[in-house]
C-alpha cells in the first residue's frame, strides 16, 4: 500500500518549541496554523500553494527530531503489513504510530494531500523548496533499513552520482517529499533524519538563510551544511526545485 502523500514533521523539545517554530516558518515563508492535539501539540506550516506537507510538534521529552507521516486510505491495513516488513507498532490514536528496524519514528495516516507547492521565489529571483528528508542510517543495519522504506513505499531505490553511501527512492510524480537513504561510517545506532532543501542558487540561498539565523557548518561539492538557531542541523542542496534531481 504506497502512501499518496508524504509529511514531514519537525519535532521540537519543549523548551525550544516556539523558537525553533518561528525560525523554521520564516526560512520557508509559510504560515503557522492554529494550534490543535490534545495538548496543542500539533501545527502545520501552510504553503502559499497547493497542500501542506511540512507540521511540527511540540514534544513531552527528548530532543529534537524529524518523523514521517505516510497517507494511505487505509493506515490500518498499512500498519499491519509494514509490521510484517520488521517495524514495531508503538500507538493507535486513529493515526498509527511505528518505528522502523532501525528505530526510526513514522506514523500511518489518512488525510488528504494531492497538489505539491511550487518553490519559493525569492528577492533576487531564485528559488528553493524543502523536498527532501533524509534518512540517516548507521552502517550495520543499512541493509535491512533501505529493504524496508523501499517495500513500505513501493518506490524503488536508486544510486546517486554523487555517492556510493546515497540512494535516492524513486518518488511518483507530485509526491512532495524526496526519500533519500544515506549509508553513515557509524557502525551502530538509532536511524535518524535531517531536512534537505533544493535550490538553484545555494550562494543566495545560503546568504538568505544565515540572515535569518543558520550558522554554516561546511561546505561540499554539491550541498552545504546549515543548523538553525536550535542547533537543528540540515542541507541546501544543488537539486533543481522543480525536479527534485541535480541539473
Amino acid at each position: 500500500m504506497s502512501p499518496f502523500w508524504i509529511t514531514a514533521f519537525l519535532d521540537f523539545a519543549a523548551d525550544g518549541h516556539d523558537d525553533g517554530v518561528r525560525y523554521w516558518s520564516a526560512v520557508t515563508g509559510y504560515d503557522v496554523s492554529p494550534r490543535r492535539g490534545d495538548a496543542d501539540e500539533f501545527a502545520t506550516l501552510v504553503p502559499r500553494d497547493g497542500d501542506a506537507f511540512l507540521r511540527v510538534q511540540r514534544l513531552d521529552g527528548g530532543a529534537d527530531r524529524i518523523h514521517l507521516d505516510l497517507h494511505v486510505p487505509d493506515p490500518r491495513a498499512a500498519a499491519d503489513r509494514a509490521v510484517g516488513l520488521g517495524a514495531t507498532e508503538v500507538a493507535d490514536h486513529g493515526y498509527i504510530v511505528l518505528t522502523s528496524p532501525g528505530g526510526f519514528t513514522f506514523c500511518f495516516v489518512s488525510h488528504a494531500g494531492t497538489t505539491r507547492p511550487l518553490p519559493s521565489t525569492w528577492p533576487g529571483g531564485h528559488s528553493s523548496l524543502i523536498d527532501q528528508v533524509c534518512l540517516d542510517i548507521p552502517a550495520s543495519s543499512y541493509d535491512r533499513e533501505s529493504l524496508f522504506w523501499s517495500e513500505v513505499t513501493g518506490w524503488e531505490e536508486r544510486g546517486s552520482t554523487v555517492s556510493t553511501d546515497f540512494h535516492p527512492l524513486l518518488r511518483p510524480a507530485g509526491h512532495p517529499v524526496r526519500l533519500l537513504l544515506q549509508r553513515l561510517h557509524d557502525p551502530t545506532g538509532k536511524v535518524r533524519a535531517h531536512i534537505d532543501w533544493a535550490t538553484n542558487d545555494r550562494a543566495a540561498e545560503t546568504e538568505r538563510q544565515v540572515g535569518l539565523g543558520a550558522t554554516v557548518l561546511g561546505t561540499y561539492s554539491h550541498w552545504t551544511v546549515l543548523a538553525d538557531p536550535q542547533d537543528r542541523v540540515y542541507c541546501l542542496t544543488d537539486r533543481d526545485p522543480d525536479t527534485g534531481v541535480l541539473p
